[in-house]
């Protein structure tokens, strides 16, 4: 048996306990929330600033950790897009290396679940003894060329077929974005994925995305004809990429949207308005390293949507840690709150990847894994400017 507190314990439910004392399991489970009053003849462990559940990392490249600090920032998705191509030939020991301890990284600094990107199987062996969570997407592409389709099918499912489906480890079969994509590969994607199994797709990330849409130009298609994809019969469709998306997916999927840099409150109110379960994630510092811009998130929130978190890759981040995308936030859209975010980090999260039964919220009976965060709280309010997050329990 176990005493903690802190000076505030947040529950990821949007709230917060003072003067309160966790008391948990040997293995981590929470047993009863105390008051510190009633706790005179026990052992508490007490905690400077925040304790809150592990965080879930919503969006994550682990298989591309290897390609750290070699990518220019600030030049824009397609010429990134092109430099992680050329990064791709590295010694699978290397590659290997740079997974585990990003593994670890992620780990230490609270993380306790992450959606995993895999366009192959490099992060099998690191997943299979890791103590996070990792709900795998294995993300398909054909470059919208539908003579490609049945053999990246063959390619992906290949890949898909090795990954574990177990109590601890999760997997689906996901799109790319809607400029990478097909309809005949969507519609593989669809027949193949159930209601309860979440689909990730990166959204509206650069203004030349929602152009190829709109308008059937940019530089989308030079991008894909240098590559030998010539678009030739590719027609806008008069409206934003996500749009593309909604008509490719069914209605009753769960979705997870990633990026949304550009999404507009009518980008945001179509998909919502069609999708049975939709999540936004966002990845700012990724979103900074890659375009230099981060989405409105004042959109979202007059639309009341559930936001999640994520790192993105180290391709293009400085780190592996959803405290310092809050951080991020929080410098540049100061009209945001750590408590409104400390919900999109842990709770939403969770319930994006399906780990609701355990994770994201302090609750009696749960095994969220518990987060110190090393913050100041000041006229009752928390600055994380200065803080560091580790994990202080295990989910």
């Amino acid at each position: 048996m176990q005493y903690l507190s802190a000076d505030r314990i947040y529950t990821g439910n949007g709230d917060f306990l003072e003067n309160k004392v966790l008391q948990l399991s040997d293995d981590g489970r929470i047993e009863a929330i105390l008051n510190n009053a009633d706790c005179d003849d026990v052992d508490v462990k007490y905690f400077k600033g925040v304790i809150c559940p592990g965080f879930i990392n919503t969006h994550c490249h682990l298989e591309l950790s290897h390609m750290r600090s070699k990518v220019a920032t600030g030049t824009g998705l397609i010429p990134f897009i092109s430099n992680v191509v050329k990064f791709r030939d590295i010694p699978q020991e290397e590659i290997d290396e740079a997974i585990q301890l990003a593994d670890q990284e992620m780990y230490n600094s609270g993380i306790v679940a992450v959606g995993d990107i895999s366009n192959k199987a490099d992060t099998l062996s690191t997943k299979r003894k890791s103590q996070i969570r990792y709900y795998t997407f294995v993300e398909m592409f054909d470059f919208m060329q539908e003579s490609m389709t049945d053999s990246s099918i063959q390619q992906y499912e290949e890949v898909y077929a090795l990954f574990e489906d177990s109590p601890k480890d999760k997997k689906t079969r996901v799109p790319h974005s809607p400029y990478s994509v097909s309809r005949k590969l969507y519609k593989h994607i669809s027949e193949n994925t159930s209601a309860e199994e979440t689909i990730s797709i990166h959204n509206q990330e650069t203004p030349a995305e929602n152009e190829m849409f709109l308008k059937g130009t940019g530089d989308f298609l030079e991008f894909f004809k240098s590559f030998g994809f010539p678009l030739e019969n590719f027609r806008g469709i008069d409206k934003t990429s996500v749009h593309y998306i909604i008509e490719n997916l069914p209605r009753e999927k769960k979705v997870l949207l990633i990026h949304n840099s550009l999404s507009t409150g009518e980008d945001i109110k179509a998909a919502e308005s069609y999708f049975d379960q939709v999540f936004w994630a966002s990845c700012p510092n990724a979103n900074l390293y890659i375009e230099n811009i981060l989405p409105d998130y004042s959109a979202f929130i007059e639309e009341g949507v559930k936001m999640t978190l994520g790192t993105d890759s180290l391709t293009s981040n400085w780190q592996l840690s959803i405290l310092e995308e809050m951080k991020t936030i929080l410098r540049y859209k100061s009209y945001l709150s750590f408590d409104m975010l400390i919900q999109w980090a842990t709770k939403n999260g969770a319930e994006a990847l399906g780990y609701a039964n355990e994770l994201g919220v302090i609750e009696i009976g749960k095994k969220p894994g518990l987060v110190h965060i090393d913050a100041d709280i000041e006229n009752g309010e928390v600055d994380i400017s200065k803080a560091s997050s580790s994990l202080i329990v295990s989910a």
